[in-house]
């Protein structure tokens, strides 16, 4: 119960007893009023699912800025837990607090402003088990790749809408119909529109933008524009009903000097950011991507942004994960604030080796966010076709790493706009997908990267080799040593990756180390298999049998 529920009661209970009031009809009518007073100081839900959103809704006063020297913020206590989360101004009185519960049970509350109609007020809410799609937010598993706080395996394939928030409502509604028959589970998204002549005037004129004014010569950064981010709650609400992950970009340099947002100075990014964090932060499928391109925001240093990590860290109670895109100078994934690498670095993915490197040299999940677009623009990075966006993204997950796709055709700009996907590559990449959650759950790792660079799975159980552009006839049956054990029986499948086809190999094969190879074991007939000589195929390699345990005499590869 909050603490104005308990001033109520106590309240009703004191004028019960007074006598001196000429009827029972007047104290009634008194109650009311003075409950409809002391509860429209704060609302907030009685219950809530483990990782959905738990919002308190304050009201307040008006007065000045509030968004200039307002304090608020509400400790929120569930047995050992206890966490800390600001809250924000959402205009006409209005203030919100945001809290993501990660256990279920009674969660209570208290909250602090300096601000006295706001401060000190208590409160309590029951978190109820998770349901349907809700797996909570997503983290970093075994180094390498992610899962939900309830552990289920998150396989990233990612798309790019990067102005999908802006759009009319008839593409908003589209774009969503494309995503939800798709294969994407994670999309991008600009927090902040690029400046382009098309939001300014005609039938996509923006009105409303993230501060208080209507251009750059009266824009007031001290002011958020409440109506901006509502319609931004939407779209992440909307992507979350889906079940795709935000990857929300906070910063870019697409202004052109223009409207001055992507040229603010440190006072006002710190605060723009503290306001992201506090409205956005009790979405579980957030991501928080600094900026898109960030080294073309040319009076940032590596060091301002190593600053605003920081009050990304400080700030975030739940520890979404964080990143940074690159343009012509990478930023340091290294440090320790990063949790995964969100590259563009196109020719990482041109080859089956970029991804197993990039591991290497991060010890972090790798996820190719840009690698050239499926399209037919005349930029040359939005023209390759669907097979070579295809290729790269099997590429990538043969190397234990992840993709995002992206669509540039002149007659639909999905990486813009959103609305319908009419590329060849989604389809393909759905295929993929499957194909990866076939496999092991702790995710694709490469099974000998320094040699064999085309394969990944799980040592001694699970093998997919791809073969991309090269056009082979036959493969011999032979897999690195390490993980598998003599006897050990194996079954084959032929994989077509553009036409979207499996095959079965009749044959079972049984291995045995290779005479005079002290790396690989081939099957004890030399059995081969027969491919068809076109690009783009590959075999997926399950154990059906044999010895359980592996052999312990096992060189390193690098032997």
């Amino acid at each position: 119960m909050s603490r104005s529920g308990k001033f109520i009661k106590a309240f009703i209970s004191m004028f019960r007893s007074i006598t001196c009031l000429k009827s029972f009809i007047t104290v009634k009518l008194f109650i009311v009023l003075v409950l409809l007073l002391v509860s429209s100081r704060l609302t907030a839900q009685q219950s809530v699912e483990k990782w959905g959103m738990f919002e308190v809704v304050l009201k307040g006063s008006e007065a000045g800025n509030p968004y200039i020297g307002t304090t608020l913020s509400a400790v929120f206590h569930n047995g050992e837990k206890t966490y800390r989360t600001e809250g924000f101004y959402d205009g006409k009185g209005i203030y919100k607090i945001r809290f993501m519960p990660d256990l279920e049970g009674v969660w209570s509350y208290s909250i602090e402003s300096n601000k006295s109609e706001l401060n000190n007020q208590k409160g309590s809410f029951t978190c109820t088990a998770s349901s349907g799609k809700n797996h909570g937010k997503v983290r970093v598993r075994n180094t390498y790749h992610f899962e939900y706080a309830d552990g289920t395996p998150f396989y990233p394939f990612g798309t790019t809408i990067y102005e999908w928030p802006y759009q009319d409502a008839t593409t908003k509604k589209q774009t969503l119909e494309s995503l939800r028959k798709s294969p994407f589970n994670k999309a991008r998204v600009l927090a902040i529109p690029p400046y382009k002549e098309r939001y300014l005037n005609g039938p996509l004129k923006l009105t409303d933008f993230p501060f208080m004014g209507s251009s750059k010569a009266d824009w007031d950064f001290s002011r958020f524009n409440p109506a901006y981010f509502k319609n931004l709650d939407s779209c992440i609400a909307h992507l979350q009903d889906l079940g795709i992950e935000a990857d929300l970009i906070l910063f870019r340099p697409y202004d052109k000097g223009k409207w001055g947002f992507d040229t603010m100075d440190e006072e006002t990014n710190i605060r723009y950011l503290k306001y992201m964090i506090a409205r956005y932060g009790a979405f579980r499928n957030i991501w928080w991507s600094l900026a898109n391109e960030n080294s073309f925001i040319k009076h940032l240093t590596d060091e301002d942004w190593d600053r605003l990590f920081q009050v990304i860290v400080k700030n975030d109670p739940h520890e979404h994960l964080r990143s940074i895109h690159n343009a012509d100078r990478i930023y340091d994934y290294n440090k320790p604030w990063i949790t995964h690498v969100s590259l563009q670095y196109y020719n990482a993915a041109k080859a089956q080796w970029g991804t197993p490197l990039l591991k290497d040299i991060y010890r972090k999940p790798v996820v190719h966010d840009e690698i050239n677009y499926e399209g037919n623009i005349a930029s040359r990075w939005g023209r390759i076709s669907g097979e070579e966006l295809t290729f790269r993204f099997w590429n990538a997950y043969i190397g234990g790493g992840y993709a995002t796709h992206g669509e540039s055709y002149v007659e639909s700009p999905w990486i813009s706009n959103g609305g319908r996907l009419t590329g060849t590559s989604p389809a393909r990449i759905n295929f993929l997908r499957k194909i990866v959650e076939s496999g092991p759950q702790e995710g694709l790792e490469a099974i000998d990267h320094f040699y064999e660079t085309n394969m990944a799975g799980k040592q001694g159980d699970f093998y997919l080799v791809y073969f991309g552009k090269e056009k082979l006839k036959e493969w011999p049956f032979i897999l690195p040593k390490r993980g598998v054990t003599a006897g050990a029986s194996y079954r084959a499948e032929i994989i077509d990756t553009w036409n979207m086809t499996i095959k079965p190999v009749k044959d079972v094969f049984e291995l045995q180390p290779m005479k005079g190879d002290n790396y690989r074991f081939i099957d004890k007939n030399k059995k081969s298999i027969k491919l068809p000589g076109r690009p783009y195929m590959a075999l997926r390699i399950r154990k059906v049998g044999g010895a359980e345990e592996t052999s312990k005499e096992m060189k390193h590869e690098l032997e």
